[in-house]
């Protein structure tokens, strides 16, 4: 099930998404009636990209209980954190600032092992558990994560109990470490942020018909709440 959150531009936007991921942190940390104030722990993980640069800016501000608060990502490119194109960059650089510097950050990608390697190593790693709160974004192909209809993993990734897997796309560059469609879908906070009408029309299609897009696997799962934070431009 979609819901759809429309602002005008990207700051009413960023303020809103941020205020709802702090509700939905505080909503998980307070359901952890096992155990105690100090050992309870939500996981938050968050897309890279371009559009949730703001996002993640305004996120890193909010007066949060950071410490009791592991961030992670939705997904990443199996290239170096000093990359242009690294995910886990972005986050440093973006909402590993300011208060949100008292929270863990947990990466993707692992040089000291293969990707396969890396992959299965994160599978096997009980501490890696589903998120409490996850952001995706989307591109205009309807991926979201590294979820590539494309790639030689399309329908492993959609199918397997694993939580994580090691995906190639065909179209876009680099390898990549996604969490799967399956471990996606048991998030209990899932939000999308987008921008711009071209990719509302494509997650309204991906909503309307069935379509070999991930985003379209989400949208049409009677399971699943997705909470769209959309802003015109």
């Amino acid at each position: 099930m979609i819901e759809l959150h429309a602002f005008e531009d990207q700051q009413a936007q960023s303020d809103a998404l941020a205020k709802a991921v702090g509700d939905a942190l505080h909503a998980s940390l307070a359901a952890q009636t096992g155990a105690s104030a100090g050992a309870a722990q939500a996981t938050l993980a968050v897309s890279g990209g371009t559009s949730p640069r703001p996002f993640l800016q305004t996120l890193s501000t909010q007066a949060f209980d950071w410490p009791r608060i592991a961030v992670t990502l939705v997904d990443d490119r199996w290239v170096a954190d000093t990359d242009k194109d690294s995910n886990s960059r972005l986050a440093h650089e973006t909402l590993l600032q300011n208060a949100a510097k008292a929270a863990a950050f947990f990466p993707l990608v692992d040089f000291s092992q293969t990707l396969d390697a890396h992959v299965a190593a994160l599978n096997a790693d009980a501490s890696r558990k589903i998120p409490d709160v996850a952001i995706l974004g989307m591109g205009e192909d309807g991926h979201t994560a590294s979820i590539f209809a494309d790639s030689p993993e399309w329908d492993f990734a959609l199918t397997t109990s694993d939580h994580f897997v090691a995906v190639h796309p065909g179209a876009a560059p680099h390898p990549r470490v996604s969490w799967s469609m399956p471990a996606l879908k048991q998030v209990r906070h899932l939000f999308l942020l987008i921008a711009g009408p071209r990719k509302l029309d494509v997650l309204n299609a991906a909503a309307a018909a069935p379509q070999k897009n991930a985003i379209s696997k989400l949208a049409n799962d009677k399971g699943v709440r997705l909470d769209v934070y959309w802003c015109e431009k």
